[in-house]
Formats: C-alpha cells, structure tokens, sequence
C-alpha cells in the first residue's frame, strides 16, 4: 500500500469549525469554580478550596490517507483501514466486509430510518442515501474531523432531508430516548486507531441498541474474528439479544459481522431467501447470495430453512 498521506487541514477544519462561537475549547484547560455563598458554619480552607472541572473531551488520532490502485482509503494513523472507496465508483461499497454490514436487507424491507454508529469513509451511509430512497438515514460519529474527511475526501453529501450526520458519541445516541423503537436497520462499526475490537461493547450499550429497533429491527456488527474481543461482544450481544445473534464467517484480514434480530422469530425458507437474494443482487449490485452461503456454513442450517 502506498505511503499513509496524513491530512492535518481534516483536524485543522473540523476543530476551528467547533471553536467558531468564540467558546474556550482548550483540550487541556481546568476551570476554576469558586462558591459565592458561605454557608454560616464552613470551615474557612473548605470554603476556599477550588472546585475542578476536567473536560471531557475525547483525544483521537490523527486521520489519515492512502491510495492504491484507484481506491483511497482511510486510517487513524495507522495502517489499519478504517474505510475505503473507488475514486471511479464513490457511491458503491468497496469492501466485503462493508458490504456483509447490508446483510439485513435479506430479512426486512427498507425500514422508514437506517442508522449506522461509527461514519468512517461513509461507504453504507452514502449507499444507504443513493440507493434506499424510502428510507431517512443517519449517521453517528463522534470524531468531527472523521466527518470533514468523510465530506472533502469520501464524498458524503451534505445533510438534505433524507441525511443526517449526528456528531456525538454513539452511547449518548442510543442512550436517547428519542431514538428507541425508531430505527429498523442499525449497523455498528465503532473502532479506534488500534482496530482491535469496538470501543463500545458492553451488555448495557447492546441493550441500549437493541432499545433503539422497531418491532421487527436488524443490528449488524463489525467485529474483529482474531482477538479475544469476539469471543466477549458474541456473549454480550447473545445476553443482550436472547440468544438470536448468528456471526458470518471471517473475511478480509479478521473481519466478522454478527447479526443480531429483534421482534418476533423468525423461520424463513431458503428458497424465499435465495428469491430474495437475487432481488437484492439485481437491484443494488450487492452479492447477497454469499451472505446466504455465509449463514449456513457458520449455523449449520442447511435444511428447508433459516430459524433464529
């Protein structure tokens, strides 16, 4: 791969933007709160005693770039890709991990809302908004200069009615009460520099996601295969969801995406789903026969149908 292109303006750009109300943003920066009323009893040193307050602003790594053979790509300083896109294709999904992230459409009709935590190169969220035209579709990142990249170098198109990019932390999004039962399709990809497993990953913040679905909602996961943190997101995601979490087989170099339902069970001949596949491969260009294949080589489910 070509020599990482590290792209300060991004950082520059997105935290001059954050700064343009005149507030002070200092990453670093203690305040000091003094209390104005004594109460009649205070010891005088407690009185006087500083109250601090530490921001809580994240630290991120600097985002980077790289192209080879007409796909640019994304990374957090590192060599780990974070997202991809085809200079000549910048609404198509590059990688098949990325496009496995789309498996729920096997399962569920385009759902009125589709969120996707994490941004990166925005490769589902710009699929999503070109191609589901029934559908609204936002994005969560937490990151701001993640989404001047995904803007200036990944060519994600600015809010319109259809679009919204949410610049929080994807815990505080799912967390929200505004958000529960709204959302049909959720995908997750929320990874640091260190690419080794999500940097959310609790019972607590599944729960929280799976809160967020519609009577009969689809999660899909980014998780990393090789790493000890597979093994503690599936058991979570099981606790989390009853059990009704299958994980297709790895791709790329450790890439594993786990599916994860809600609503009522589900008991869908594989004939309906290959139909469905070739539907999907026709009209979106995605290989949804493999997704199939994918299913029952990692449940074994090579019967009449697929149960979960």
């Amino acid at each position: 791969m070509t020599k990482l292109i590290k792209r300060a303006s991004a950082e520059a750009r997105a935290f001059r933007n954050k700064n343009a109300d005149g507030g002070d943003h200092t990453l670093n920066k203690q305040k000091v709160v003094r209390n104005k009323k004594r109460a009649p009893h205070d010891d005088d040193d407690l009185h006087n005693a500083p109250q601090i307050e530490t921001p809580r602003k994240p630290r991120f790594a600097p985002v980077t770039f790289s192209e080879e053979g007409g796909v640019r790509f994304l990374h957090f300083g590192t060599e780990w890709v974070q997202g991809a896109m085809r200079l000549r294709k910048p609404d198509h999904i590059e990688l098949e991990y990325a496009e496995q992230m789309m498996a729920w459409l096997l399962f569920i009709e385009t759902p009125k809302r589709i969120v996707q935590l994490g941004l990166g190169a925005a490769a589902l969220t710009k699929f999503a908004h070109r191609f589901l035209k029934r559908a609204k579709v936002d994005a969560v990142e937490v990151n701001p200069a993640v989404v001047v990249a995904a803007r200036t170098m990944f060519e994600l198109p600015h809010d319109d009615a259809r679009l919204t990019v949410h610049e929080m932390d994807a815990w505080d999004f799912v967390n929200d009460r505004a958000n529960h039962g709204t959302i049909g399709a959720l995908q997750i990809d929320v990874y640091d520099a260190t690419a080794r497993g999500p940097v959310l990953d609790s019972v607590g913040f599944y729960r929280a996601v799976r809160a967020c679905l519609t009577d009969a909602g689809v999660v899909t996961i980014n998780l990393f295969g090789d790493h000890p943190s597979f093994v503690r997101n599936m058991k979570r995601l099981n606790e989390a969801f009853d059990g009704r979490v299958v994980a297709l087989p790895e791709v790329h170099d450790g890439n594993r995406i786990a599916i994860a339902f809600s609503g009522p069970a589900l008991d869908v001949p594989f004939p309906a789903l290959q139909a469905r596949a070739k539907l999907i491969e026709a009209e979106l260009g995605l290989p949804a026969r493999k997704w199939i294949k994918g299913l029952q080589e990692s449940t074994g489910q090579n019967g009449g149908s697929f149960s979960i």
